[in-house]
């Protein structure tokens, strides 16, 4: 996997692009107008491990109320750079704004939604000058539901006149390339650098985000924000984003990610972040949690206790990793097998760090376990899973609580 070169964006106190790692990024759906709420949400998603947050900034209470997020926050104690999204009035709110313009540590600008015409230059421009009068860096957004329509028509017309015309939609693929591109550009000759700028260009289709994106990486230095918009709820939204952002970040192309779920009635956001960290993870660009391999399980499975023990391993894990990761330097990376019969169980748990395979319908109802490749011992009885995981406990604490790895010595060997 060739990570594409692309500049480096400084935003808050992270860096996007350059080399540095693959960050996720999510958006509140609070009313910005309502600090608490929003800064309560901005510390949710922020604690769920959202490097970057968005937020909406679309009336002047909205743009008023940036004061009062950023000081919960910062008694709070989260360090999150806040990006403000601005649509239609952004050239007026940080214009009229300065607490605002200063407070965010990124501006979005959707350049379908900034006036047609002489006033789309002429807002646009505007705030570009913000953005350089307070060295804050931009993310300039393009979305097919509200692409350029004037830049739209004129492709169009283009095509039309054409001897072998393009499809249409084959036209509003290259519409969204170009808009971004040609904003990107209009940016710089107005002073801001390559290195201040961050491009995306949002669809609904998996396919043709992996278009848009293609063109724009090999068309393009700036860095890139990947996304699938309107992404859906549930497993569509989960799948969809993830079958089109791990196409392109395994090809290297991508700086920043998002993944746009639609959450059900009242539930939290931070679904989002989870999913996005798990893409990275499973990708190996990097390490956020312990990971568990368990198997789906069969007619050889019929107790459904490697079922449960995964589900527990799993909930220990999540449990103990605010406190690992104040004590421990690495464990994101550790990885654990729980596995329920002879087939695969004992290969699999020498493959991880830490395994277990527990006895299939007929088997001998004990348990060996593996350390690092190894067999370590067998486990049996009422106390299975509490033995289990003391031995993760004390791996845990030799293998990453020290500089050097060190062979697991529990007292159940």
């Amino acid at each position: 996997m060739q990570a594409r070169k692309s500049a480096c964006v400084a935003v808050g106190n992270k860096f996007i692009g350059g080399g540095h790692p693959v960050l996720v990024q999510s958006m509140t759906n609070t009313s910005t107008e309502d600090p608490e709420s929003t800064a309560l949400q901005v510390k949710e998603l922020w604690e769920a491990g959202s490097e970057i947050v968005r937020i909406t900034v679309n009336t002047r209470e909205a743009a008023a109320a940036l004061p009062a997020i950023v000081s919960r926050l910062e008694r709070w104690g989260v360090d999150c750079p806040l990006v403000g999204d601005f649509h239609y009035n952004g050239h007026l709110l940080l214009t009229e704004y300065k607490d605002c313009a200063r407070l965010l540590a990124k501006y979005r600008i959707n350049p379908g939604n900034v006036g047609r015409g002489e006033r789309h230059d002429e807002n646009f421009r505007r705030m570009i000058e913000v953005a350089l009068e307070n060295n804050k860096p931009v993310r300039i957004g393009v979305n097919w539901g509200s692409l350029d329509q004037d830049l739209l028509a004129r492709m169009m017309d283009e095509n039309a006149a054409l001897p072998q015309a393009k499809d249409a939609h084959d036209v509003l693929i290259d519409a969204i390339v170009e808009s971004a591109l040609a904003s990107a550009k209009l940016a710089e000759s107005y002073g801001m650098s390559a290195n201040q700028i961050i491009l995306s260009a949002k669809v609904s289709e998996v396919p043709d985000l992996i278009t848009v994106y293609r063109k724009l990486a090999a068309s393009c230095g700036y860095a890139l924000h990947l996304g699938l918009t309107e992404a859906g709820m549930g497993s569509k939204g989960i799948v969809a984003s993830t079958a089109g952002l791990a196409v392109l970040l395994s090809e290297g192309i991508g700086d920043t990610i998002r993944v746009s779920l639609t959450p059900e009635p009242g539930a939290s956001r931070a679904l989002e972040v989870t999913i996005c960290q798990q893409i990275l993870q499973s990708l190996k660009l990097r390490a956020f949690a312990p990971q568990v391999t368990a198997c789906p399980g069969c007619g050889r499975t019929t107790s459904s206790l490697f079922q449960e023990l995964a589900k527990q391993i799993q909930e220990y894990l999540n449990q103990k990793r605010p406190e690992w990761k104040e004590s421990y330097r690495g464990f994101e990376d550790l990885k654990v097998a729980v596995m329920g019969c002879i087939v695969n169980g004992p290969g699999e748990s020498k493959h991880a760090d830490i395994g277990i395979s527990l006895p299939g319908t007929g088997e001998d109802p004990r348990a060996p376990v593996y350390v690092d490749g190894e067999h370590f011992t067998t486990l049996a009885g009422a106390e299975l899973v509490n033995d289990f995981i003391k031995i993760m406990e004390d791996y845990v604490d030799k293998r990453y609580g020290n500089p050097e790895k060190t062979e697991c010595t529990s007292s159940l060997a």
